[in-house]
């Protein structure tokens, strides 16, 4: 889930969150729509190669007007499709197998589990712990002399590593932020996998987790369909296009990206911790 959880989930408590009263929805025009279409379509560019693309959107929907919760809702039905569309061009590109639909089941799973944790885990904690783990993320993919390849993957260290793929999809039930960065980090130094697959396989099991987040948010009402599904559609070319960029460039943009989108939402977390006190 994006960045701005903390702040909603501090503001509205979990029986707001998960009522089946619909939000107030804010009354927008067409070209803000259509603006937020546009970030929509930059967010999932970036999205596709590193991750973060809530960075971008769910400060637009708020600053259109949205209330959290459904600024929240809302982007999530517009990163489904966004996650789906560059899962489905790793697929065609032979970067994903079959093999890997248990797990990205089990993300799926997990994300359910988390959000059924949500009440239970205590939120100030993650705010000081979070920014610190993806400090470490991005100083892995900047370092690590042993970091895959774009295309030339290593033997896994175990099978025990699978594990981790759907407590990282219960993190992005609970929290969200750097879901992306985890899997990333998941999938490269346990599963020792390259680059490009790594980023196939990370897409694949964010959408998983996506899916699973949206459902529950469908049944809450929250929603507002028609801004998110015009947000899909620019969501939906970013990620095409920017997969297709990943891919015909061997790969050269994750490493930095990863590095960049780590470090960046690192500091956004630490200065909302920051400015919440």
């Amino acid at each position: 889930m994006p960045h701005l959880l903390f702040q909603s989930r501090l503001v509205h408590s979990p029986g707001r969150c998960f009522s089946n009263r619909p939000s107030e929805v804010a009354e927008i025009g067409w070209n803000i729509i259509l603006l937020l279409a546009v970030v929509a379509f930059v967010a999932g560019f970036i999205d596709a190669i590193a991750g973060g693309g809530g960075l971008l959107t769910v400060p637009a929907l708020l600053l259109a007007g949205f209330d959290p919760v459904t600024a929240l809702a809302t982007n999530k039905l517009q990163a489904t499709f966004g996650s789906g569309s560059a899962t489905l061009v790793f697929l065609r590109k032979g970067y994903l197998k079959k093999s890997i639909l248990p797990w990205v089941l089990a993300s799926g799973l997990g994300s359910v589990t988390g959000v059924a944790l949500l009440p239970y885990v205590p939120r100030n904690a993650m705010q000081v712990a979070l920014p610190v783990a993806l400090l470490l993320v991005g100083a892995y993919f900047a370092f690590s002399p042993r970091l895959g390849g774009a295309h030339t993957a290593s033997p896994p260290r175990s099978g025990a590593w699978q594990w981790l793929i759907p407590v990282v999809g219960m993190y992005d039930g609970i929290f969200g932020p750097g879901t992306g960065s985890f899997f990333m980090l998941v999938y490269v130094s346990l599963g020792r996998l390259s680059l490009l697959e790594a980023t196939g396989r990370t897409k694949a099991s964010n959408f998983a987790s996506n899916v699973a987040a949206l459902g529950t948010f469908a049944l809450t009402g929250h929603i507002d369909v028609t801004t998110g599904l015009v947000m899909a559609v620019g969501q939906l070319s970013g990620a095409w296009l920017g997969a297709h960029t990943s891919i015909r460039s061997g790969g050269a943009w994750i490493r930095p990206a990863v590095v960049t989108m780590s470090i960046v939402l690192a500091a956004k977390l630490l200065w909302d911790a920051i400015g919440s006190r």
